[in-house]
């Protein structure tokens, strides 16, 4: 289990990872089907496969530069989904032998993977709706979340004890709170960033730190944020929204990254500075503060660049990174409020 966990995280980075590469490559309906593409399991490559494809689907004809990357998104998905069931019935077999393994979390896991099966379908059924398309990233970033959180137990486990300790001191009560307040915040800009992403609206705005002159004229929250009832089958490329809702939209996610990072910025930077907190801590948040910065970077590097795809990539990717170093921060915040000082 423990072998296989650290597997299940990287194949939830890889597939988060792909996710955006795909998304961000406008190839979310590279294949117009699913599970398979053009009633396929791999890209029809010959010249009949390709007509029939084709002929099949004419609203959509095969764009293997698009398709490719779609499948193999589905493909690392489907053997995580695989891995995370693996771990779920070796966690019930071992369960018999040792009451300390975890199984409530490999089976929130497993229920969470095939809800993620579905949200899959949808978003390519239903043709990128966005609400379910952003549905979907938030799933795969819960999903690569609770992986790292399973594996983090299953090689520290002292840090899911429950054995018996003295109350919490204050300070460690308050910094869990606002530790657990950093992860909200920061689940939070990532649904805004999702949201962004679905809607078409990253390049909308083009000037820092907000957007161009003039935008608070723009400002239309009512189709900004409608997540259902626009009346229409296809959402590729957003064109159901008018330049205000995706300026809209693209601005509520420049403001929450502000708050995101002055809010993270000053947890990390207070936890450093305690002198009360372990070393584990410390140095947790050193490391957090540095991928803090990192994204920061990538995030204005999106948009002094014009949103290049490998950066718009990494960015995605460090926004993981830095919820799991949230999570384990929160870990050892809740660890040390449960062992004798």
């Amino acid at each position: 289990m423990k072998r296989l966990s650290i597997l299940a995280v990287l194949l939830a980075c890889a597939v988060v990872a792909l996710g955006a590469y795909t998304r961000l490559k406008d190839a979310g309906l590279g294949c117009p089907d699913w599970p398979g593409c053009y009633g396929h399991l791999v890209i029809p490559q010959s010249t009949d496969a390709i007509n029939n494809a084709n002929n099949a689907y004419p609203e959509r004809p095969l764009e293997a530069h698009k398709a490719w990357p779609e499948m193999i998104h589905r493909y690392f998905a489907s053997t995580l989904g695989l891995v995370i069931l693996i771990i779920l019935f070796l966690s019930i077999k071992a369960r018999r032998f040792d009451p300390g393994i975890p199984i409530k979390l490999p089976a929130a896991l497993a229920a969470l993977v095939i809800f993620q099966g579905l949200l899959g379908m949808w978003t390519v059924t239903l043709g990128l709706f966005p609400t379910v398309v952003m549905a979907h990233l938030l799933g795969g970033f819960t999903t690569l979340c609770l992986l790292f959180l399973l594996a983090s137990r299953l090689h520290w486990p002292a840090a899911g004890s429950k054995q018996p300790s003295p109350s919490p001191l204050p300070h460690e009560r308050a910094a869990l709170r606002f530790g657990l307040a950093g992860v909200a915040i920061l689940a939070l800009q990532i649904a805004l960033g999702g949201w962004t992403a679905a809607n078409y609206a990253a390049t909308i705005c083009s000037d820092l730190p907000i957007c161009q002159p003039g935008w608070q004229q723009h400002v239309n929250f009512e189709d900004a944020f409608k997540f259902w009832g626009h009346g229409v089958e296809d959402y590729e490329f957003a064109t159901h929204l008018g330049a205000d809702a995706k300026i809209t939209i693209h601005v509520a996610h420049r403001v929450g990254a502000i708050i995101t990072s002055l809010y993270l910025g000053a947890l990390f930077v207070w936890l450093m500075m305690q002198q009360q907190m372990s070393a584990i801590v410390k140095k947790t948040a050193a490391v957090g503060l540095v991928i803090l910065f990192a994204q920061i970077g990538l995030g204005i590097s999106n948009v002094a660049l014009g949103l290049p795809l490998m950066v718009a990539v990494a960015h995605n990717g460090v926004a993981a990174i830095l919820m799991m170093s949230l999570i384990f921060l929160n870990l050892n915040l809740y660890r040390s409020g449960r062992t004798t000082q």
